[in-house]
């Protein structure tokens, strides 16, 4: 105790000087900087596995005083951190006892000392060998069928570790099972290995590998205890019975008997096996029995097996029969016979044996019961006859004869649903069939004289057979079997195939430009479809057809005679019968109409209008006159009072007068002074008249275009009431001498 209280004194003194000696430095500034690092590797960079190992780290660091610097060690696996230490040391170790091959591995050292940090180049440790594994087993005496649990492990390594056991019989250098297993979380694995049939003494290896770096170390093989194994049951053996010679009648036992082990936990299950045939067979007991009448085809090689889930045991035996006498003969004249020829079948025993008991079967049901069988052949005779031959207890059957009695075919009926069309394109289904005759029946379908299918039918069933017929067609089907009469052809079957409308054509009989008079006529066109069809005319935008017909012809026509411009237009059409769907009807192109005058007729009205508008002219010029003579007379019967016109109606007036009253629109009436007033409206006068003189001066006609005259006008106007248009009057007055 004062010893360890004087220790603790001269640490507590140290700690107070080093305080005082960094308390006197504080006022310093101190540099350091890292010179080198290194990490050694004690005693050598390669040991073996259990040999101490040393990791040493040493730091060169140099600073402005003579003051230790206090810095950190960290040291690196595989750059992992695994240790660390702060220190004021240059050298820290540490130590590896017994190392391992987990140690393996590249391994530095780091230093740190304030803010400035250096790393030491990195070394490669490797620790050779892996230790000798721990092996040990479950049990030391097995049975046969059992299991064996074999431990391995390395105690002194750490997972993962590769464990490789192998299974030795004793006194057999060479394994009789290896097998293999990695153990990622476990220093030791568990194997179940299966005790086998013939195994006696068993012993196990096992080895551990690790990987170290980039090669495998591998441990020394360890071997186990030995382990006694016992039989779980004998060999299986044979008993035959009668012993010695066997003969066909005698009573055949074949025995298979074993002797079980009491520690068995179950029994085992005992075959008895003819080939590959197993004849008989018990899980119960120890002992299997075949017991059966010999006969020659019981001798053979027989095999007994025993058998577990694991182990399996097998003995063999021959056994011979001594045949009593020969398998009998099945003869015939013929297989294949026709109905209505003679069916003869005969027995026969090599040797022919005088006790010999003989008959003839039709499969189970026997026909005779002597050596011969004729009569005359029908279809119920046809089937598998055999011939059975006795003589005691040994009955003995021959081969199986197959006799084929084939009846005659009826002539096939040929016939398809009649019910509903046939559409062009779709699948018609056409059926064959002969009601009578054997079967196989093989039938074949012809259209027009060819071969079309071929069908097979094991019965009297219809044949059906399928085609996609385009037009109209004629079948025939002939039916042909065993028999040998030649072939049966029925009679010809005629379809009917409706043709659908798929393509509609509008058509002008003429031009598309049609003479105003003429007749227009249009044709509607279809492909080769079936009658009768329906064809409907159009205008391109009517929603009703304006011409429908019903004809079993290929095209319709529509016509009008004494065509007019009305008739032009656009026009298609529409066609369809009972084969097209209510939702597809074709249609057809679109096609203009135009109609057009003929020449005579545009002349005609061309004359028309030409004199409507002469006519026309003509009265807007006499109109036009007439408005500026009126214009003319009414400054002179506003200048003057009225004065009656002094000419009578029975007075000519001359030529010149004549003509200068035509000159003012009157006609010769007005000239011979019987005047009517110009009055479209047809308005009554009013007695109020008012005349102007005016003085004319027009050229003499008789003197030339020298001469000319004075002509006095004189305009009378008839005031009208208020309510109605003003009338007015002119009369022309010539001068007597002309001047």
């Amino acid at each position: 105790m004062p010893q360890a209280r004087a220790q603790e004194g001269k640490m507590c003194l140290g700690v107070l000087l080093t305080l005082l000696l960094c308390s006197s430095l504080e006022g310093q500034e101190n540099t350091f900087t890292i010179n080198s690092i290194q990490m050694d590797i004690l005693p050598q960079n390669e040991v073996q596995n259990g040999e101490n190992l040393t990791l040493q780290c040493n730091v060169d660091v140099s600073t402005t005083y003579h003051v230790k610097s206090q810095h950190h060690m960290l040291f690196y696996k595989n750059d992992v951190l695994f240790y660390n230490i702060s220190t004021m040391k240059n050298a820290e170790s540490f130590s590896v006892p017994q190392a391992r091959a987990y140690d393996s591995g590249t391994y530095k050292c780091t230093v740190i000392l304030n803010n400035k940090e250096k790393t030491s180049a990195e070394n490669s440790v490797f620790v050779r060998g892996v230790p000798s594994p721990q092996v040990t087993l479950d049990k030391k005496e097995a049975i046969e069928g059992g299991l064996v649990k074999v431990n391995c492990s390395v105690p002194e390594e750490r997972p993962p570790i590769h464990f490789a056991i192998e299974k030795f019989k004793l006194d057999v250098k060479e394994a009789k099972q290896r097998r293999e297993k990695t153990s990622r979380n476990q220093n030791f694995v568990m194997m179940e290995f299966a005790v086998e049939e013939q195994d006696h003494i068993i012993f196990f290896h096992c080895q551990a590998s690790i990987f170290s770096g980039t090669h495998v170390e591998s441990s020394q093989t360890v071997r186990s205890e030995m382990v006694t194994v016992r039989e779980s049951f004998t060999t299986p053996r044979f008993q035959i019975r009668p012993m010695g010679l066997i003969t066909e009648g005698d009573q055949l036992q074949i025995k298979c008997t074993i002797q079980v082990t009491h520690l068995t936990q179950a029994n085992p299950e005992i075959l008895i096996q003819k080939d590959k045939t197993i004849v008989a067979h018990s899980k119960q007991g120890n002992e299997a029995v075949y017991s059966v009448m010999a006969m020659v085809e019981h001798s053979g090689h027989y095999k007994c097996k025993v058998e577990t889930s694991r182990i399996s045991k097998v003995s063999s035996i021959v056994v011979n029969i001594t045949e009593l006498f020969s398998k009998p003969k099945l003869e015939f004249t013929s297989t294949r016979l026709d109905q209505g020829e003679i069916l003869s079948l005969w027995c026969s025993v090599p040797g022919e044996p005088t006790s010999a008991n003989f008959s003839i079967q039709k499969g189970e049901m026997i026909v005779s019961q002597t050596q011969n069988f004729t009569k005359i052949a029908s279809a119920s005779d046809s089937g598998p006859y055999t011939c059975l031959a006795g003589i005691g207890k040994v009955v003995k059957k021959s081969n199986t004869v197959n006799i084929t009695v084939c009846e005659m075919l009826s002539r096939p009926r040929i016939f398809h649903d009649s019910r509903s069309e046939v559409i062009k394109g779709q699948t018609i289904e056409v059926s064959c069939q002969s009601v009578n005759g054997s079967s196989p029946i093989f039938y074949y379908l012809l259209k027009s004289s060819n071969i079309l299918d071929r069908r097979d039918q094991n019965s009297n069933d219809p044949a059906v057979f399928r085609d996609n017929p385009t037009k109209d067609a004629e079948y025939q089907c002939s039916a042909d079997n065993c028999h040998s009469h030649t072939e049966m052809v029925s009679h010809v079957l005629r379809v009917k195939v409706i043709a659908p409308v798929d393509e509609v054509t509008l058509a002008l009989l003429f031009d598309d430009v049609v003479e105003s008079g003429k007749t227009i006529a249009l044709q509607c066109s279809v492909n080769e479809a079936s009658g009768p069809i329906t064809y409907r005319f159009y205008r391109e935008e009517e929603g009703r057809p304006f011409f429908e017909t019903f004809l079993n012809d290929t095209q319709a026509i529509w016509h009008k005679p004494e065509a007019s411009k009305e008739h032009e237009g656009q026009y298609y059409c529409t066609a369809f019968n009972r084969a097209n769907r209510a939702k597809n009807v074709p249609q057809s192109n679109i096609l203009t109409v135009r109609v057009f005058f003929a020449p005579w007729k545009k002349a005609l009205i061309a004359v028309f209008v030409i004199g409507v508008i002469v006519a026309a002219l003509i009265l807007g010029a006499r109109y036009y006159v007439l408005k500026k003579g009126k214009a003319k007379q009414m400054p002179v019967e506003m200048s003057r009072p009225a004065a009656p016109l002094l000419s009578s109606n029975n007075e000519k007036m001359s030529d010149p007068n004549i003509e200068a009253n035509r000159h003012y629109g009157y006609n010769e009436d007005v000239a011979n002074h019987a005047r009517k007033p110009i009055n479209d409206n047809k308005e009554p006068l009013t007695l109020d008249v008012e005349y102007t003189e005016v003085e004319v001066t027009s050229p003499e006609p008789h003197r030339g275009l020298e001469t000319k005259g004075t002509e006095t006008v004189y305009s009378e106007i008839r005031k009208t009431d208020p309510d109605f248009m003003e009338n007015r009057y002119s009369r022309t007055e010539g001068s007597l001498d002309g001047t």
